[in-house]
């Protein structure tokens, strides 16, 4: 727990049997609850988090793969099934091990102290990032994270991380039903926020690259542009 508050971290996990258990291994003792998410796996992904044997763990398993999206969403609602109040934080935390447990205090205290309905992990404010990250994806997170901000109508500086914190009241209100349920997922709950008002701060963490592959395709492109271009629909009719 943070402050009297419950913590509960939802791991959304494809084909990531190598890098889960890890995940699960060096989650803070100040965590609650975790919940992965197998989105449709045909390796030993769902093996290995129950292996870990940590009482924490509950696995949530997709019969066939939905998509990243609507694994979180699946999270999110187990998430808001395991806490009872409004302050409580569900975080997301990738199944591939590209983010570092030691920022989940930080990514989670402004859900705790009533700063923010949602908050984003910033890897572009963390030193290096550009070397670490790459040029290509760096270019990419870069026009991504300007086209999100211009649609939304606030300053968001990495709209494509998916480290984050969502407080319990907010999952309550949203419809998860509603959002995406594959790549361009954050575009569309960033869309989903501000349409609805909610605040949104961003803290820097530290992006791992290692052995992990990165899921993002060619194809997935299109989709992010219209979900940008939706949530900027959404926007002015909330302002309407």
């Amino acid at each position: 727990m943070l402050n009297d508050a419950s913590v509960v971290v939802v791991v959304p996990a494809c084909q990531e049997e190598e890098h889960v258990g890890r995940v699960i291994a060096t989650m803070p003792s100040f965590v609650d609850h975790i919940v992965v998410v197998d989105d449709g796996s045909t390796d030993r992904t769902s093996e290995v988090a129950l292996g870990v044997a940590d009482p924490r763990v509950e696995l949530v398993r997709h019969p066939r793969r939905r998509g990243v999206g609507a694994a979180i969403a699946s999270g999110y609602r187990a998430g808001v099934a395991r806490t009872e109040r409004p302050s409580d934080v569900l975080c997301v935390m990738a199944g591939d091990g590209q983010m570092d447990p030691a920022d989940l205090e930080a990514v989670a205290r402004p859900i705790v102290r009533g700063e923010a309905e949602y908050v984003k992990g910033d890897r572009f404010g963390y030193p290096g990032v550009r070397r670490s990250m790459g040029l290509p994806r760096w270019i990419g997170g870069q026009i991504f994270s300007r086209l999100t901000s211009l649609a939304i109508g606030q300053p968001v500086s990495d709209s494509q991380c998916g480290y984050t914190a969502l407080s319990r009241a907010a999952a309550i209100a949203l419809d998860l039903d509603e959002m995406w349920p594959g790549f361009g997922y954050p575009n569309d709950l960033l869309g989903l926020l501000a349409a609805a008002g909610m605040r949104v701060v961003e803290v820097p963490v530290k992006p791992v690259y290692g052995t992990e592959t990165s899921k993002l395709r060619m194809r997935h492109l299109p989709p992010i542009f219209y979900l940008i271009g939706r949530a900027a629909v959404r926007r002015r009719r909330n302002v309407t």
